[in-house]
């Protein structure tokens, strides 16, 4: 079924549009949500609070790209769970991508208002759509998907020292890029 019609059955309010949507990017949902939690059942648990979320989301949005909007859900969500049980413990692979990029983009608490945060938001989607499409991969697995650099290195056959190499000099360029658009880093 396609994305229109899967938010179609969410605006008739069918509850047939959850096991749609579930067929359809399930795999993508409990991959984003896998790479962020280590627990089957909190896993398991985000991507049901997430069906929820876009069920009470929708018919009051009608998302443009319904894969990305699932994504950001499930990306949210799995964040905020992982907040919440690791606040003692740490996940050394999403505290590894989080302190990479923390070099370049200050935390969430330091931005004070939502018109900054998304002057933020535009400026790094405009960084990453100047890279080339296999840059811009990388470091969306790597900064998004919280894909480790070996599975990024099975995704595009590149070798470990070439990821790295191509995460640490996107995330300098990425740095000065914010400063020159006058983002404190």
């Amino acid at each position: 079924m396609d994305d229109e019609a899967i938010v179609g059955l969410y605006w008739e309010r069918d509850e047939r549009a959850i096991a749609e949507t579930s067929s359809k990017y399930g795999g993508l949902l409990n991959h984003i949500a896998n790479n962020i939690l280590s627990n089957r059942q909190d896993r398991e648990e985000c991507i049901n609070d997430t069906y929820l979320a876009v069920w009470n989301a929708i018919p009051d949005k009608h998302p443009d790209r319904f894969s990305a909007f699932l994504c950001r859900i499930v990306r949210n969500l799995a964040l905020k769970k992982y907040e919440y049980i690791s606040a003692a413990k740490r996940n050394p692979a999403i505290a590894t991508s989080l302190d990479e990029l923390g070099d370049c983009v200050s935390g969430t608490d330091s931005i004070e208002s939502e018109i900054e945060k998304r002057h933020i938001e535009n400026t790094i989607n405009k960084y990453l759509w100047r890279l080339a499409e296999e840059k811009r991969n990388v470091f969306i697995r790597r900064y998004w998907y919280f894909d480790s650099i070996e599975t990024i290195c099975k995704y595009t056959g590149f070798s470990q020292s070439k990821v790295k190499s191509m995460l640490y000099e996107m995330r300098r360029k990425l740095k000065q890029y914010l400063e020159s658009e006058g983002i404190e880093v």
